[in-house]
């Protein structure tokens, strides 16, 4: 597991050097992720910031937290982890979610989004 984690931050960190904009400001800026494996919750917080000009990214790993932080405030982006996005086009449940998301792929997400942003 530690290898695939290596190997995905790597790739993120590739990719999101190409298209860096250093004197960029978005330090103003909060994004909110949905992820669901914890310990790439807590790599990905580290180490996206910077190339996302310095944007805070909030992180959760389960329903109950995404719902509660949707409905706490406005966020600039809400975004899905590149693992729940491949749940979901394998058509399997998105790990962490609860008894009234049971079975909800990214569309059903994406409609609650829009209700609470």
């Amino acid at each position: 597991a530690d290898a695939s984690r290596n190997r995905m931050i790597e790739e993120l960190a590739s990719g999101a050097a190409d298209g860096v904009d250093a004197n960029e400001d978005c330090s103003h800026k909060i994004i909110l992720g949905r992820g669901c494996d914890p310990i790439m919750a807590k790599r990905a917080g580290e180490m996206l910031p910077p190339f996302l000009g310095n944007a805070q990214l909030v992180s959760c790993t389960d329903d109950d937290e995404f719902f509660s932080k949707l409905s706490e405030q406005k966020y600039d982006v809400v975004m899905f982890a590149p693992g729940a996005c491949r749940f979901n086009a394998a058509k399997q449940p998105i790990p962490g979610g609860n008894s009234s998301t049971q079975g909800w792929g990214l569309e059903q997400y994406r409609e609650k989004v829009r209700e609470h942003q």
